[in-house]
């Protein structure tokens, strides 16, 4: 799943370099944290949040097949 998101956001943004994803194991949950340059971050929200919103839908298909819950969280990197 990391990988997944990874690839995603590489593809939006335009310095893919800066791109980190970082995954916090619970028991039931993985978060995924997403962290961008401070000028891409409104490339990966979206407009009105649109682009995040399907990657989180993208995120909970996927868990739905390992039987696990995915929450993803973007994070502004300095």
């Amino acid at each position: 799943m990391k990988e997944l998101v990874e690839l995603m956001a590489k593809a939006l943004v335009d310095q893919p370099d800066k791109v980190v994803v970082s995954q916090l194991e619970g028991e039931q949950t993985t978060i995924l944290e997403l962290k961008v340059a401070p000028e891409d971050l409104g490339k990966v929200i979206g407009k009105q949040g649109r682009t995040a919103r399907a990657m989180r839908i993208i995120l909970g298909a996927a868990g739905m097949k390992l039987k696990r819950r995915f929450n993803l969280e973007i994070i502004e990197k300095n």
